[in-house]
């Protein structure tokens, strides 16, 4: 999946970390991943747009929800943000999926600065796996 994600690449997003937590009744996955804030990603007030933080944390949390191998996709996502993320701040977003109940998921991502680990913004996604194909 990864791979192929264009979307991802474009951006500079790099994968950190990518695994599978045992331990409960259901595997659950989790992943770290890591992009700088660049010139065309800040906006009129200077500060790093919003859909570019929601698209970090919608493909960190891609990568956690897939890393058991099955194939899931968004069903829906929320973020708040919390402070504000400046050119040239890189961002740091970690992952985990909560719960796994039937097909259906939940995971949280929170989106830090690297240099003083400050929370930017707090991203929970619900996922949904596909029936084999």
């Amino acid at each position: 999946m990864w791979s192929a994600d264009e979307a991802s690449r474009a951006l500079g997003i790099e994968v950190l970390e990518l695994g599978i937590e045992a331990g409960g009744p259901t595997p659950l996955g989790h992943a770290r991943t890591r992009m700088e804030v660049g010139q065309a990603m800040v906006n009129g007030h200077d500060i790093a747009h919003g859909g570019y933080l929601f698209t970090l944390a919608d493909s960190t949390f891609a990568l956690a929800c897939n890393a058991t191998g099955q194939l899931t996709v968004a069903a829906g996502a929320d973020i708040t943000f919390v402070a504000p993320s400046r050119l040239g701040d890189v961002l740091v977003a970690e992952a985990r999926e909560r719960v796994r109940y039937g097909r259906s998921g939940v995971t949280d991502v929170t989106i830090t600065r690297e240099s003083d680990g400050a929370v930017i913004a707090e991203f929970r996604g619900r996922s949904r796996s596909l029936p084999p194909r």
